[in-house]
């Protein structure tokens, strides 16, 4: 068991290590640049666009904050406007679709997926699903009311080593958070490994892993996105890719699947603040990642049949990859 633990701790410090290479200088990049007319100019570019998903001009704001930086940016930005009941739980729709694009498409290159593919799942569906309700849903045109919002102290960052400190704290403590997260779920997975618990659960989510048309050996990986977030769910998948033999269409119906509902439970929860019904949002998280996987699967079967899609058309990048190695005994 001592091996165990052992074996557990290094491979989650290995990853933390690979994605936190990747987080830091992000999300170092991203703090400076939200003090910078950047925001102000993608906030202009895109308030156009605005009016065709329901939302008025403002709403940009938040969805810029949401994608640039994070989700408690942009409810934070939500929190201070003055929006209707449809425009709040459109927002939130395609934030939980679509939020942290450069890190967490960064991530997920990291196992495999080209980026251009994470961004065109997360930014259509965030457009489609917007303009759809804006479509369908009539109502929703009253004021909305936010529940209990914690106060904020209001203190603005000025000069720019200022600046510079709370990006290199904000990477810091997010780094310090992927560890606390990734470490104990490593070891818990080696544990399961070596007392043959992971067949057990492979077993136990077959039917569903099969429905989506993908390989028992990513359930975990499946689990770990759900519950704990992209950025974990790629860190598994990392470790699985190398040990697990995960071949290249499940990485990528995996990772489809996850950019479209991870952190279910966390992310919904966020919304909270916002007042709007939380169900709805995590049954249109969790069906449309099923369907859109399910189809891709379907398609990219037919292709395979057809003699139209191999593996290395695709481009398997292993010279970008930097999946953790384990030291020769």
């Amino acid at each position: 068991m001592k091996k165990t633990l052992i074996n557990g701790l290094k491979v989650g410090l290995q990853t933390t290590w690979t994605l936190g290479k990747i987080i830091f200088p992000i999300t170092l990049i991203v703090t400076i640049l939200g003090y910078t007319p950047v925001m102000g100019w993608l906030t202009s570019l895109l308030a156009p666009l605005m009016g065709f998903i329901g939302l008025s001009g403002e709403a940009s704001i938040a969805l810029v904050l949401g994608n640039v930086l994070n989700l408690y940016a942009a409810i934070g930005a939500i929190l201070t406007m003055d929006l209707t009941v449809k425009e709040v739980f459109i927002l939130a729709v395609m934030l939980s679709f679509s939020h942290n694009l450069f890190v967490e498409s960064a991530v997920a290159k990291q196992v495999g997926v080209k980026i251009w593919i994470v961004l065109l799942v997360r930014i259509g569906l965030a457009l489609f699903s917007a303009w759809l309700i804006n479509l369908v849903w009539q109502g929703g045109g009253e004021i909305a009311k936010y529940g209990l919002v914690p106060s904020s102290d209001g203190e603005q960052v000025t000069g720019w080593g200022a600046i510079v400190l709370q990006g290199v704290e904000s990477a810091f403590f997010g780094i310090l958070q992927l560890a606390i997260i990734v470490i104990p779920i490593m070891v818990f997975i080696q544990v399961m490994k070596d007392l043959k618990w992971l067949e057990v659960f492979s077993r136990w989510t077959a039917p569903f892993t099969r429905v989506l048309g993908i390989r028992e050996n990513t359930s975990t990986t499946l689990a770990a996105g759900l519950v704990f977030g992209l950025a974990y769910g790629a860190g598994v998948m990392i470790q699985a890719v190398k040990e697990d033999g995960v071949s290249k269409k499940d990485i990528y119906l995996v990772m489809i699947f996850l950019v479209a509902c991870h952190a279910v439970i966390e992310d919904t929860l966020l919304f909270a603040p916002l007042g709007i019904p939380l169900w709805p949002l995590l049954l249109i998280r969790l069906v449309t990642a099923i369907i859109l996987t399910m189809a891709v699967a379907l398609i990219w079967n037919r292709l395979e049949k057809n003699g139209k899609l191999s593996t290395s058309s695709l481009g398997q990048g292993d010279k970008d990859l930097e999946y953790p190695r384990e030291k020769s005994s």
